[in-house]
């Protein structure tokens, strides 16, 4: 089975839309709110359902390679925001704990009342083992792949 160019487009935009939803969904009614690394994952996304609404609207190429790009956007950062949840780098410091070695208890203190309230390093949610950041980067992947696939079409 094909679809059309308009089709393509249509389904990543949804599918971008279905993400924000999800994230929002866990954020409000799951009473999960977002790290810094979170937010940063939704804004390609956002970006993404404009580009599809102007892809739907306007002809050309450029809409769904932009779309593909604003979806691989966010899968890196997915994926360097799984990377920081599994200890295999620092994430931003404004976003993950430190090392408390040697710190004098006022130090200790002053970074404790300055910390964020929400860890980019601990995963609040699993799903077969992968977090919402990970899920988030093969979800955004499948979206890119559906872009390129509305790019290939000719107008």
């Amino acid at each position: 089975m094909t679809f059309s160019r308009p089709n393509l487009i249509l389904l990543a935009g949804l599918g971008s839309g279905a993400l924000m939803l999800g994230a929002l969904g866990f954020q409000h009614i799951g009473e999960m709110p977002p790290c810094k690394l979170c937010l940063w994952q939704r804004y390609p996304h956002v970006v993404a359902i404009l580009l599809a609404l102007i892809g739907l609207m306007v002809p050309g190429r450029r809409w769904p390679l932009l779309g593909a790009l604003a979806a691989l956007t966010t899968a890196a950062i997915g994926v360097y925001h799984t990377g920081v949840e599994r200890k295999l780098w620092a994430g931003p410091s404004s976003c993950t704990s430190g090392d408390i070695s040697g710190l004098s208890p006022q130090d200790l203190l002053n970074q404790i009342m300055t910390a964020p309230i929400v860890r980019c390093d601990e995963a609040p949610w699993e799903l077969l083992s992968l977090s919402m950041a990970s899920w988030n980067a093969i979800a955004s992947i499948a979206l890119a792949l559906v872009w390129l696939a509305a790019a290939k079409h000719r107008i």
